[in-house]
């Protein structure tokens, strides 16, 4: 029996609930891989080492089924480690085949860290599958079952000989490291990823029955929106390419099927933010469409579309609420050794706030934060060095 389309958005949404879990500040990233698996794109995710990016991939590719690959990509790796290695049976005739078993091109979910490293033969044999589905190299030609391919990087490339290979990554996330507030998160989040759980899956079925609901969607109702949106980027200096607007329209269409709706509406425009190539640029379009964009909503896609949306404003409502929380942790004054240990809490709540916000761009509720934190560490011990 087919799977049927609210069914299909349930078992997707009740899986990357599970995928989530234990990985603080990456449930964004979570839910992106699964957007851009409906939508028929690939997800570029930019960040320093060590922020659990390959985690939050590999969890969702269990989530949603299929086969999945994974490589570290070096300056020295050979196309073979990725492709798979020349048929030397085949070779003896005189024809060059490659054994893909296992590799690539038979994935559906595929996970390159430091994907910008690989070489020109690397690079220009995936901007073919990345693009059609289809490999080619030597005689064989066979196409691929790839859903979503997830690319890795410390930072965007520089080189423009690599514009064009990052630009088919048409989402984008900038992931930064757990914040001091969240540290208690974090350890707790690594501990039970240790445990061996049960999680709740999806299906390669429910994935591609999203799929053809959202290529069959009708965005003439929210089609004027989404150029209004394009029109306030361009009149702030954010410019896109033809083909990256026009392409922003499948991941519309993947926001409204995932969120179990047949017609995309104002409430799926927010993955537009993730289309626009730069951090600094992403910041700015959640500012100039802050209006377009209060209207999201997704119930599978929660975190994204919250991260997208509301942004500097999401942080700061973060931060307050981690800051009373710290403040109303205040252990006994007569245990010295805590006080000390509450005051390090307090120092990071406030390092964030000032990184975060200029001071006099600081929301009304945070600012009054900001002030109990200053008094708070005004008479809090310092920890002393043993």
């Amino acid at each position: 029996m087919s799977l049927s389309f609210d069914a299909a958005a349930t078992s997707v949404r009740d899986a990357l609930t599970d995928a989530g879990q234990g990985l603080v500040e990456r449930e964004a990233m979570v839910e992106l891989v699964a957007l851009c698996a409906v939508a028929g794109e690939h997800l570029l995710v930019i960040g320093p080492p060590g922020t659990a990016k390959s985690e939050a991939v590999r969890r969702t590719a269990r989530a949603l089924g299929g086969g999945y690959f994974e490589y570290l990509l070096g300056r020295f790796t050979e196309p073979s480690e990725i492709f798979g290695p020349v048929d030397l049976r085949k070779l003896r005739e005189g024809l060059v085949e490659t054994e893909t078993a296992g590799m690539l091109p038979e994935a559906e979910v595929a996970f390159l860290d430091e994907v910008f490293l690989g070489s020109t033969a690397i690079l220009n044999t995936l901007l073919g599958l990345l693009n059609e589905r289809v490999f080619r190299r030597g005689h064989t030609r066979m196409s691929c079952p790839l859903r979503v391919c997830v690319g890795a990087s410390n930072a965007l490339p520089e080189d423009e000989s690599l514009a064009a290979f990052a630009d088919r990554f048409l989402a984008r996330t900038f992931v930064e490291p757990v914040p001091d507030p969240r540290l208690e998160d974090l350890l707790a989040g690594g501990a039970s990823l240790w445990k061996a759980e049960s999680a709740r899956t999806a299906s390669l079925e429910a994935v591609d029955v999203l799929a053809q609901a959202a290529r069959e969607a009708d965005l003439g109702p929210v089609r004027p929106h989404l150029a209004h949106a394009l029109r306030t980027l361009r009149g702030a200096g954010i410019g896109l390419s033809d083909r990256r607007m026009v392409k922003a329209q499948r991941l519309v269409a993947a926001a409204a099927a995932l969120a179990g709706r047949s017609t995309p509406s104002v409430a799926d425009l927010w993955p537009l933010v993730y289309a626009v190539p730069t951090k600094e640029a992403q910041a700015l379009a959640r500012d100039v469409l802050r209006d377009l964009l209060a209207h999201s909503e997704n119930p599978s896609l929660a975190a994204a579309a919250l991260e997208a949306s509301a942004g500097p404003r999401a942080r700061a409502q973060r931060i307050a609420q981690a800051g009373r929380a710290v403040l109303d942790a205040r252990p006994l004054d007569t245990d010295a050794e805590a006080l000390a240990s509450w005051r390090l809490k307090l120092e990071g709540v406030a390092r964030e706030m000032d990184a975060g916000f200029a001071p006099e761009a600081l929301p009304e509720d945070l600012r009054a934060v900001r002030e109990e934190l200053r008094a708070a560490l005004a008479v809090a011990p310092r920890m002393e060095a043993a």
